[in-house]
């Protein structure tokens, strides 16, 4: 349909055949300014390339319009029917609205240019702006540039079909004298394109077409003066022309275009410049599938003088048949073709080795390129891109020549037709096909009247530009080909089809309830939002260094009454901010020392220090470490401890001796320390030193947010959800129920949807305008267990997915070219649904959409039938308790309760290890806890009572280091004189010496296994079974040892003199995780030496040489965390075991030592599993102590009590 005129058009309406059967049901529309080279009208979809067709008609006599998403301008329509009533014939009646479109065009044949000299404004205006239309067949060249007095100037320009927005400081080439931005791709295509620049304070906004890009200004380049002196149209210096058309250009207001049309005196045309738009004429075509092809017959005579064929692609496919056409005579069959982005030809005739040529290279960069295959004189010579390219030759010893012509590909299996194709077929664009240098008509052959063609869009090249924009996030980079585009998140800290999801955890709480242990983490604190990851240590608590965590002394300054520090932490300001927002709790310790040195105190009661405190630069605050806000106090007030009473701080009462001021910040509206001002730091004998530690934080208020639904009718309701392009939803659930919906958020047609369908499966759905589609994933076990489980849902443009707990992901494919905005516009329900059927009734936790967190407790504690927060958390987490640590549930989460354990730490696995210097002991006295009454005993033996009640079933184990022969390991004894020893003899051999009896004299087993004293960490454990049943594994240190000294001497009065003696000469090295039934003398001295039992001589320090799984010597290296292990970023020294056999021989020979003495214990002591009545016996009766030590008690021990000498 020919408007007449270039029209805008808003809509298009159809109508069937008066009085017929004829109508058509659906059909696509088509526009163009020339009548070629058309371009389709979209329904108003929302993929910038799709194809989806417009709804038709029903019958003959109603109208269906359809108004355009965006107006079309155009001069022709064309409508293109894809399908009719079935029992009728194509006809229609058609309608299209609009109006006539004026404007000003200038055209330039790559020669020509216009150059303005603008008069300069009086003032700045407030916002300045550019904008203009254009369309070309070229790749390249300047639209216009502007310069002004100062040399700063603005280009615009394409460059391989994408507009280029370069700002240039002077007349310098050196890269910090430019800016650049480039926008748009495929702007080539001879069709207008609208292009916008605001100039704002100190940044631009840039359009093309619809998409728009916000560009912050570098400060170089804010000032603006473009319009105080040159702009050029057409072209800049030694750039590349313009060769096309621009229309309604405007320029800060000025229509320039206009300008020129008056020849105004501020304008100099240079070349032909005309003020229409004549545009030559190039037909396409596409070849949009792996059934294309076009076949043409041999339209000029063979010649014994040779053959050439040329044409020009575009396409994004890396492989694909350009052409092939058989020898003459059927002897053999040439192919021209790519493969790997680069032209082959190849050339097969029996008999013959094939002949391969190739040439040029990234071919599948959607640009135009011409390519020439000439035979001539017994040479042949296949080019790419002319003189700009690249060529090969090859001089066959036989004729070639063309026959009939395939293009693209070849015709499907059992037609007429022969034609051979080893390769992929082409989807791309052709044009300016010529054959024998004469062009081939693609009119023709769209009319069928000549050649053959399937499945080819003809007067039209459809390529898109799916990387353009880029739906690749953060920072991912996109590559494509015909028919999909694809996101390599290498590096990026994401994954998923579009580089989504964050593939770090996003708090320390997040990693601790995983089970992982102290160490530097990658902490994404907003999983998939703009914010990077940053490396943190978790303690299992975040720590956020700062470039001064030190004890710095003050160092006064000539000329300055103030001394200042500045503080500059490891993570952004965002991150900082979002780690504060989120933590349970954060703290940062603040200490001052001093020495006639104030700290705030003055009597006009203005502060002599503050410090700034808080996001951004913070703000000035007055009170000291552990005081409150605004206090203008330091922790000794609060505590009423001051040195003097009259001042709030220990450094105001201005002594002569040291003193300090310290304490904990606390307050996250406080947090982070920015800087510090001392005040009283230039006085004649002032001294002081402060410190600044780092910023820790612990707890994720985000990962226990969660809410209780008991009742399928009810449920929370958010905002709508805005995850137009992509989206992630996670969260975790527990559940008795076989089914319900998690979450439901509805639009006009679109919606998004999970749900529990059964008590195995999970369902993800949703619609956003391709109809619905749903993903689900199966689980191998009940999900209504009342145990927590976490749901990980993504769904974006290319595909949806969703993960239950650690199982693989179940994925599906986003159709091809379809809808892919997800528009809502209801209410987000959570736990039911708007109609409240098939509402979820358990419990949701750590809710989080696109990475931000729904506070459901809240909402809950204003919501019927819902309730804020979810106990029983130990069901799910209670594993992560180790070495008999217990769970204890709290009311948003839980804790390890380590009491029972050797060990410490959040989940009780790490180990209690000390070094001793020479001299040091342990002595822990405790008292048995017997059954019920002492006083029911039969019998008044005192040998009878603890040997039943203590060696028949004591939990004995320890860790040890050293490398020291003899020494004594372990002593347990009872009062009566029967005791165990664990001991290395001279021989670095394992003894057990062990008297059951008091009457009787000890007895010994020895090992054969040598070198225990070799300085590595060894094992011994001693399970509680009835049987005295002594089990030992020994295991090699990852790490080098420690070389520390542990002194073990009790006093040797009632040892045998071997013994004694052993005792004597001390213990030097490291003891670890000692435990004793449910007794922990080593981690009780170390930790808890004023609530417990224990007696410590001489120097006693805590230490990690213990530890098992790294060298307490060796540097921390952090590397990238592996996408799913979960482990921190420490790299450990490990070295290989070579004992594996004395492993294994020590376990046999304390296995045997342990057979040898339980079957002696039972033979004099039968029925000791038995249930018995526990004997008693007077405390005057108790023989003296062994040992001489120092207890808890003021008595001497009493009754029933043990010593345990370390």
């Amino acid at each position: 349909v020919d408007l007449g005129g270039r029209t805008q058009i808003t809509a298009v309406a159809t109508q069937g055949r008066y009085g017929s059967s004829d109508w058509l049901t659906a059909y696509l529309l088509m526009f163009s300014d020339t009548g070629h080279n058309w371009k389709q009208i979209s329904t108003g979809g929302q993929y910038r390339s799709e194809c989806t067709a417009f709804p038709g008609n029903t019958n003959a006599d109603s109208v269906v319009q359809h108004k355009l998403q965006h107006p079309v301008i155009a001069r022709y329509v064309r409508l293109i029917p894809l399908d009719w009533n079935p029992n009728g014939r194509i006809g229609l009646r058609l309608e299209a609205y609009g109006c006539p479109y004026n404007s000003d065009v200038v055209s330039f044949d790559g020669h020509s240019s216009l150059l303005y000299r603008l008069s300069p404004r009086l003032r700045q205006m407030a916002r300045e702006s550019i904008s203009l239309k254009f369309k070309t067949l070229r790749n390249s060249g300047t639209l216009l540039h502007a310069e002004g007095l100062s040399e700063h100037s603005l280009t615009l320009e394409l460059k391989k079909g994408k507009l280029l927005l370069v700002l240039r400081k002077g007349r310098s080439s050196s890269p910090d004298s430019r800016h650049l931005v480039s926008l748009g791709s495929l702007l080539d295509d001879q069709h207008w394109h609208q292009v916008a620049v605001e100039h704002h304070s100190n940044h631009l906004n840039v359009t093309v077409d619809k998409s728009t890009l916000w560009v912050q200004i570098p400060p170089r380049f804010t000032h603006w003066d473009h319009d105080q002196g040159l702009s050029s149209l057409g072209s800049v210096r030694s750039n590349r022309n313009f060769y096309g058309c621009l229309e309604n250009l405007v320029y800060n207001g000025v229509n320039l275009v206009d300008l020129a049309k008056q020849r105004d005196q501020r304008v100099t045309t240079k070349g032909n410049v005309t003020f229409s738009c004549a545009e030559p004429i190039f037909v396409a075509m596409t070849f949009t599938s792996p059934q294309s092809f076009l076949w043409l017959p041999r339209v000029t005579e063979p010649s014994l003088m040779g053959m050439s064929v040329g044409l020009q692609f575009r396409t994004w496919n890396k492989a694909g048949l350009l052409l092939t056409f058989d020898l003459p005579n059927q002897e053999g069959a040439v192919w021209l073709y790519l493969s790997k982005a680069t032209l082959h030809l190849q050339i097969h005739k029996p008999g013959r080795a094939p002949l391969e040529l190739s040439t040029g290279s990234a071919l599948n960069d959607g640009q135009w390129h011409s390519v020439e295959l000439i035979s001539r004189r017994g040479r042949l010579t296949i080019a790419v891109d002319g003189d700009e390219g690249a060529t090969a030759h090859a001089s066959p010893s036989f004729l070639i020549a063309t026959g009939q012509l395939f293009f693209g590909g070849c015709p499907a299996e059992g037609s007429s037709q022969e034609c051979m194709n080893p390769f992929k077929a082409f989807q791309g664009c052709l044009r300016l096909l010529t054959v024998d240098n004469q062009q081939v008509d693609l009119i023709k052959v769209q009319q069928r009247l000549m050649g053959n063609y399937s499945h080819l869009q003809i007067d039209m090249c459809g390529i898109i530009d799916r990387c353009s924009p880029s739906h690749c996030e953060h920072g991912g980079s996109c590559s494509q080909s015909w028919s999909t585009f694809h996101c390599n998140c290498t590096g990026t800290s994401y994954n998923g089809a579009t580089c989504h999801s964050s593939i770090y955890e996003q708090s320390c709480e997040a990693y601790k309830h995983k089970g992982n242990t102290s160490g530097y983490y990658y902490i994404d604190v907003d999983g998939s939002g703009p914010i990077r990851p940053q490396l943190i240590y978790c303690n299992m608590t975040g720590m956020i260094q700062h470039n001064n965590t030190e004890l710095t002394r003050v160092r006064p300054s000539p000329g300055k009454s103030r001394h200042s520090a500045h503080f500059e932490y490891a993570s952004e300001e965002k991150q900082l901010a979002a780690i504060i927002s989120q933590s349970e709790h954060c703290e940062q310790e603040l200490t001052y020392h001093c020495r006639k040195s104030r700290l705030l105190h003055t009597p006009d009661g203005s502060p002599l220090s503050w410090w700034m405190g808080g996001l951004g630069e913070g703000q000035a605050q007055t009170h000291w470490g552990g005081a409150t806000p605004g206090s203008q106090q330091c922790a000794c007030s609060l505590q009423e401890n001051c040195v003097d009473p009259k001042h709030h701080c220990n450094c105001d009462a201005d002594h002569n001796e040291w003193a300090n001021d310290s304490g904990l910040l606390t307050h996250k509206d406080t947090l982070p320390v920015r800087s510090l001002v001392l005040g009283d730091v230039q006085r004649p004998g002032s001294e002081s030193a402060y410190r600044v530690g780092p910023l820790r934080c612990h707890g994720d208020k985000n990962v226990w947010n969660a809410a209780f639904f008991d009742k399928e009718t009810s449920y929370l309701h958010f905002p709508t959800f805005h995850g137009e392009l992509s989206a992630d939803i996670s969260f975790l659930f527990k559940t008795t129920s076989s089914s319900g919906v998690f979450l439901e958020n509805l639009g006009i047609k679109d919606f998004i949807r999970i749900e529990l369908s059964s008590s195995t499966e999970v369902l993800f759905s949703f619609d956003v305008g391709n109809g619905p589609l749903e993903v689900g994933v199966k689980a191998g076990f009940p999900l209504n267990d009342d145990r927590w489980h976490r749901i990980r849902a993504e769904r974006n443009v290319k595909e949806a997915s969703i993960r239950l707990d650690e199982l693989p992901a179940a994925t599906q494919e986003a159709p091809a070219d379809g809808h892919i905005h997800l528009q809502l516009n209801s209410q987000l329900f959570i736990g039911g649904t708007a109609s409240r059927q098939k509402g979820f009734r358990g419990c949701i936790r750590s809710l989080q959409l696109n990475g931000i967190t729904l506070d459901l407790e809240e909402r809950a504690k204003i919501t019927p039938g819902v309730q804020a927060g979810c106990p029983g958390h130990c069901s799910s987490y209670g594993s992560l308790c180790q070495n008999q640590g217990r769970c204890v549930e709290r009311s948003n989460s839980f804790s390890c309760n380590c009491g029972p354990s050797a060990y410490t730490g959040a989940f009780c696995d790490r180990e209690v290890s000390a070094s001793f210097k020479s001299g040091t002991s342990i002595s822990y006295t405790f008292k048995e806890q017997v059954v019920n009454e002492l006083n029911r005993s039969n019998s008044t033996h005192p040998s009878s009572i603890y040997s039943d009640m203590t060696l028949r079933a004591e939990n004995i184990s320890l860790s040890f280091r050293t490398t020291q022969s003899p020494a004594l390991l372990l002593y347990v004894g009872s009062y009566h004189r029967e005791y165990l020893a664990l001991l290395l003899n001279k021989h670095d051999k394992l003894e057990v010496r062990y008297r059951l009896d008091s009457s009787k004299d000890a007895e010994i087993l020895r090992s054969k296994v040598r070198n225990l004293a070799n300085g590595q960490l060894h094992t011994i454990l001693r399970p509680n079974q009835c049987s005295l049943a002594l089990s030992l594994s020994l295991s090699l240190s990852l790490s080098l040892s420690l070389s520390r000294s542990l002194s073990f001497s009790p006093d040797s009065g009632e040892l045998d003199p071997e013994l004694a003696r052993i005792a004597s000469l001390g213990f030097t090295g490291c003891l670890s995780a000692v435990l004793f039934n449910s007794i922990s003398p080593l981690k009780a001295a170390l930790l808890h030496p004023d609530t417990s039992p224990v007696t410590v001589i001489g120097p006693l320090a805590q230490s990690i040489c213990g530890s098992t799984s790294a060298n307490p010597y060796a540097a921390e290296t952090t590397h990238h965390l592996s996408v799913g292990t979960g482990q921190p970023l420490v790299n450990a020294i490990r070295s290989d075991s070579a004992l594996i056999g004395g492993v294994i021989a020590v376990v046999i020979f304390v296995t045997v030592s342990a057979l040898a003495i339980t079957a002696r214990f039972l033979y004099r002591r039968k029925g000791m599993c038995q249930s018995q009545e526990i004997k008693t016996v007077k405390p005057e009766d108790s023989p003296e102590l062994p040992f001489s030590s120092q207890t808890s008690s003021h008595n001497g021990p009493s009754e029933n009590q043990k010593e345990y000498f370390i």
